[in-house]
């Protein structure tokens, strides 16, 4: 307290002005922490979540993937039309967060992590008493832009691993899908067997899949389930899979021979992707040779000539 009104005091000596400020300052964090914690709250006892709680205890849905892995729908699903329309909501998706509470989880620990970083630079900062006050105010200001940029960096680390598991089920989950649509099951039942299979090697994948199954069951239309599955998963391979099945059911072509030409185009965009990869590998290796590889290479063939011109001069 000591240190904020030695802050204070730059500004102004009015001892009325410095109670003032104070006092502001008081009520603007107990405010923030209140708030942040009350979103924390609300969350946890909110009474429609926990009655959906008490409903998925108390009924068996048939909707459940085999081995319990799966829980609710209602924890694990908003509505597209909430969540289509906004930029953190739809994050949070791709994340894997699609509860009702996470977009309140979410901006409750960015203002706790606003607060947090700043108030440990506070106690940090009296160690030093050589620091001026203008040096001290700027890391303040540097740990409140951390405080609230560091959940969104971690959020965007969070939404590219699960693409990158997503991305790497999918090509086992399009072998499958068609393996299943063509030897004569329905696009639903072929979805929820899928599911079922890569539960273990692919969860993230078979737990999309499975949400898709149970929208269908529960109303939605099929397309429409779909597309939502290509907006929470944010990945460009699903988006089109899903348009190719849009089309196929919209001009009545059969959906066996869309996936399997969809399946053929994307085993060669695999294929012109690893090429890609490949052809990058001599220009990426032009540094480590030069600046790692060579002068030991130098080093061995060049040394010891120069060893040996060396003692030859000395000698002389």
């Amino acid at each position: 307290m000591d240190f904020i009104i030695g802050l204070l005091n730059n500004f102004t000596t009015d001892a009325t002005q410095l109670r003032i400020a104070v006092i502001l300052l008081s009520s603007l964090t107990v405010l923030a922490l209140t708030m942040g914690l009350g979103f924390l709250l609300l969350g946890a006892i909110d009474p429609v979540r926990l009655r959906l709680n008490r409903m998925k205890h108390s009924t068996d849905t048939s909707s459940r993937m085999p081995g319990d892995k799966r829980e609710s729908l209602s924890q694990h699903f908003i509505p597209a039309s909430q969540w289509q329309n906004s930029t953190t909501l739809m994050r949070l998706a791709n994340a894997g967060f699609r509860s009702e509470s996470a977009q309140a989880d979410y901006y409750a620990i960015r203002i706790l992590s606003a607060l947090l970083f700043p108030v440990i630079t506070l106690f940090i900062v009296q160690s030093f008493p050589e620091l001026t006050t203008e040096y001290t105010l700027y890391l303040l200001l540097a740990t409140l832009a951390f405080g609230i940029i560091l959940p969104s960096a971690i959020l965007d680390r969070l939404i590219i691993s699960r693409k990158r598991k997503l991305r790497h089920g999918f090509p086992d989950a399009l072998d499958m899908l068609v393996v299943c649509v063509e030897s004569g099951l329905g696009l639903q039942s072929a979805l929820q067997r899928v599911a079922e299979e890569l539960s273990i090697s692919h969860p993230e994948l078979a737990e999309e899949l499975g949400l898709v199954n149970t929208e269908i069951r529960m109303g939605v239309e099929r397309m429409q389930a779909l597309r939502n599955m290509a907006y929470r998963t944010g990945l460009e391979d699903i988006r089109g899979l899903v348009t190719s099945l849009d089309q196929s059911m919209r001009f009545g072509t059969s959906i066996a021979d869309t996936l399997r030409v969809y399946s053929e185009e994307f085993r060669d965009k695999r294929l012109q992707k690893a090429e890609e990869m490949a052809a990058k590998i001599s220009t990426k290796m032009i540094f480590p040779l030069t600046f790692c590889l060579w002068p030991s290479f130098f080093l061995v063939m060049v040394g010891p000539a120069i060893l040996g011109v060396l003692k030859v001069l000395s000698q002389t």
